[in-house]
């Protein structure tokens, strides 16, 4: 059933929002606010409870109004009854350029109660004073003399006074006796009203009808599909719409929005605009999308998809065989080239078996894994998640879990380093199901294989397993296509330049193909795949390194190509333009906790996820209970990750794919994990007792959240050597990492992971002179108030407790 917005109806109606909103309300229809749109049923009846078409009602309210005019006007009709015919015969003038200057010159000077000389209507017989418009009393004869009356329509061919100031010169002793008429603020208000029905009306509307019935576009009952990219300047709106800019910029006006033809509009706007024109919008990630995803559908209509190779991601715990794994399904030696047997980039290897292809990315932990799905780039099948068993289910273990859930992943568990006597496999699948992965022999749904990957015990039956899992998928791709795919590492190499990881998820990519990723371009010079030979072309589900770009491109970013080296280029650079404003907007969108109440009063569940961060396991799980429990109708509340350590950079990346908060529980966030989540538009809670976390959320939930005080950090330093002096206690010689250090500010001393103290600083110096503050790359002299157990290595952080009010974005 069609749909018709609240402000469309209000325009017809020729009310406000307000007062639709509010009659709505008493029909008991719930809209969120003028934007929403309606069902064709309840507009009937708001226009039944109105008594019938507004329009009608209005034309009928409006005739007798200039009839009333036009009788307050007699007196100064029969007034100027007798100014020459001349004069008062223009309105029925053929054309404009009749109008012969020099006659209006020669008329007589008019009497002192002639109104300005606008001829613009017939002169009207008189009629009764009784039925003017307002009561006499009300108005002064003097203002009833001087009111000019403008009609609806204007004569074409007729100009006013200000095009006959331009066409020549007018005396001035006549300018000079025009008084400016009264204007009635009643009359004005009727003006604009009609004047924007006269635009409602304008031939643009018409033309589009006649072109949507000629040209196959959208008609009144439907809508047809616009795909567009976000921060779409207004010319490109038009031109996608095949509508002129001054009718967007007009569109643009009446909902509010100031714009000119290079104003940028945001989703919303986006979606609102091509509304009025009969569109819905459906926007892609990137610009530039619309026109690789046609390219892409117009070789899917010819082309036929064939079997693809299953793309496996391997995770686990650092130093629990993922890369040992891999090389000894390779037969290559991969780990005895890279520094310390551990993972130094994102590798990915193509493995040809006799049952089947399968393509692994080796990963360093899970890091790389969350980039891709923060940035949408979907690339994994299935996961294999690597746990040794002679170890057991740790921290990165329950990490990569929680990535592989929220990306809805199937999980394959390799139970690694069976063949050690210190081996326990049903510990590890018992701690698997407190994770919630039950194995199949425990009667749940995930496939579990003990292998040893040093000596390949069991190996070819996960090889096996997955190659039942690929087939289960059915994944299949086209091959005749331009080629999409994902960066999966890049790098500048000094002999061949840059040189970037590109794994082929549809289409076959060539040698001289133009492409674009992200805000790069370039042209494909090489193919180098896994095993370093140059090949000609790599099809779906084949890593490749590709030679030819013109700049570093970020991991995990869209690889497309396209038809020309012209239009990888123009797309390069639109998406540059505004990547800066796609940034600033980035953060605006995340959530914060001062959000909960206003989307409580919108009616809306809200959902607060949470990432919790805690000094030991014990108290993670009391708060993750605690939080668990403040569940209820308006307020969803999901820890989705609960670790013991320092907040570190892999929660802030899984904070900014889940949109969810991160709350620390006697601990700190890593310099790094900082700076990302203030990027990236995370907010980080720090808490010291646990009532306070658990209360400020309650507050939240019913929109009483006080000024908070907010801890500002201002640098650190860090101890490398130390000074006993008799009268001054211990002297930390420091060196400034970052920011500054202020004597005036508070401080906390640092000692691994641990804080060891928090007070004031008690003196600071600079050689010999006592300094206010030091800044980076110095070095200085500090003590700490009423502490004296200062180690070298220890860390001196400054920070400054700043009150700030809640807000809601």
């Amino acid at each position: 059933m069609r749909k018709v917005r609240v402000y469309q109806l209000a325009r017809e109606l020729k009310i406000t929002n307000e007062i639709l909103l509010g009659l709505l309300g008493e029909l008991g229809v719930e809209v969120a606010n003028h934007a929403a749109a309606i069902d064709a049923e309840v507009a009937e009846q708001v226009r039944a409870h109105l008594g019938g078409s507004r329009p009608e009602a209005a034309a009928s309210r409006e005739a007798p109004a200039r009839a009333a005019v036009r009788r307050a006007e007699a007196p100064a009709a029969a007034t100027r009854a007798a100014a020459p015919a001349a004069l008062w015969s223009l309105p029925s003038l053929p054309q404009a350029q009749d109008f012969a200057l020099p006659t209006l010159q020669a008329a007589p000077p008019a009497p002192a109660t002639l109104p300005p000389a606008r001829p613009l209507g017939a002169v009207l017989p008189p009629r009764e004073a009784g039925a003017a418009l307002r009561p006499p009393e009300t108005r002064t004869p003097a203002a009833a003399a001087t009111r000019t009356y403008y009609p609806e329509r204007r004569p074409a061919p007729v100009a006013d006074s200000q095009r006959t100031d331009r066409r020549g010169p007018v005396p001035r002793k006549t300018r000079k006796k025009r008084k400016r008429p009264q204007v009635d603020e009643r009359e004005v208000m009727d003006s604009i009203r009609r004047t924007i029905a006269t635009i409602e009306g304008a031939p643009g509307r018409r033309r589009r009808k006649r072109r949507s019935e000629e040209d196959g576009g959208p008609d009144e009952g439907e809508s047809a599909i616009l795909r567009v990219s976000e921060y779409l300047t207004v010319a490109e709106l038009a031109a996608s719409m095949g509508v002129r800019p001054a009718e967007v910029v007009v569109a643009c006006l009446r909902l509010g929005i100031v714009a000119n033809i290079n104003r940028r509009l945001d989703a919303m706007a986006i979606e609102t605009v091509a509304d009025e024109f009969g569109y819905a919008v459906e926007l892609t990630t990137e610009v530039g999308e619309a026109m690789i995803s046609h390219e892409g559908a117009e070789a899917d209509e010819g082309g036929e998809e064939t079997p693809r190779p299953v793309i496996v991601t391997v995770m686990g715990h650092v130093d629990h065989g993922k890369t040992k794994l891999l090389d000894f399904i390779r037969k290559a030696d991969v780990v005895s080239s890279e520094s310390g047997g551990i993972t130094q980039h994102i590798g990915a290897y193509q493995v040809h078996l006799p049952t089947g292809t399968v393509t692994f990315l080796d990963t360093p932990g899970h890091e790389a894994f969350t980039a891709m799905r923060a940035r949408g780039a979907d690339v994994t099948d299935v996961v294999v998640l690597v746990v040794a068993a002679d170890d057991r289910v740790n921290e990165q273990t329950v990490e990569a879990i929680n990535h592989a859930r929220a990306a809805r992943k199937q999980i394959v568990v390799a139970v690694n380093k069976c063949d050690l006597a210190n081996a326990d496999p049903g510990r590890i699948k018992k701690e698997l199901a407190d994770q919630g992965l039950l194995v199949e022999e425990w009667g749940g749904q995930v496939i579990a294989v003990e292998i040893s990957a040093k000596f390949g015990q069991n190996v070819d039956k996960l090889l096996e397993m997955l190659v039942l899992v690929a087939e289960m998928l059915d994944l299949k791709a086209v091959v005749d296509r331009p080629a999409r795919g994902t960066v999966i590492e890049a790098r500048k190499d000094p002999g061949r330049g840059i040189v970037g990881a590109v794994l082929v998820q549809s289409g076959t990519l060539r040698i001289g193909d133009s492409f674009v990723c992200g805000v790069v371009h370039g042209k494909v010079r090489a193919l180098v795949n896994d095993r370093g030979e140059r090949v000609e072309s790599a099809g779906p589900a084949t890593p490749v390194e590709v030679l030819g770009w013109s700049e570093v491109p970020q991991v995990a970013d869209t690889f497309a190509a396209v038809k020309s080296d012209a239009v990888a280029r123009a797309i390069s650079v639109e998406r540059t333009q505004i990547a800066r404003q796609h940034r600033m907007k980035l953060a605006a969108h995340r959530f914060r906790l001062d959000d909960l109440h206003r989307r409580i009063q919108e009616g809306k569940r809200a959902d607060l996820r949470v990432i919790l961060r805690a000094d030991v396991q014990g108290s993670a799980e009391v708060i993750r209970d605690s939080f668990e429990k403040l569940t209820n109708e308006q307020v969803n509340v999901a820890v989705i990750h609960a670790g013991v350590g320092k907040i570190t950079e892999s929660d802030v990346l899984l904070a900014a794919t889940s949109n969810a908060m991160i709350v620390g529980f006697h601990v700190r966030p890593e310099p790094r994990a900082t700076q990302l989540a203030q990027s990236e538009g995370v907010e980080i809670r720090l808490y010291k007792i646990i009532y306070e976390a658990i209360d400020q959320v309650k507050a939240a939930m019913v929109g009483l959240l006080a000024p908070k005080q907010e801890e500002r950090v201002l640098g650190t330093a860090e101890v490398r050597e130390i000074f006993r002096v008799p009268k001054a206690g211990t002297v930390a010689g420091s060196h400034v990492l970052t920011g500054k250090v202020v004597r005036s500010g508070a401080a906390r001393l640092i000692r691994g992971a641990d804080v060891l103290w928090t007070g004031k600083i008690g003196t600071l110096r600079r050689f010999k002179d006592d300094a206010r503050e030091v800044l980076s790359g110095f070095d200085c002299g500090i003590t700490l108030d009423g502490f004296d157990e200062i180690q070298v290595g220890d860390q001196i952080e400054t920070f400054v407790i700043e009150d700030v009010a809640p807000t809601a974005q």
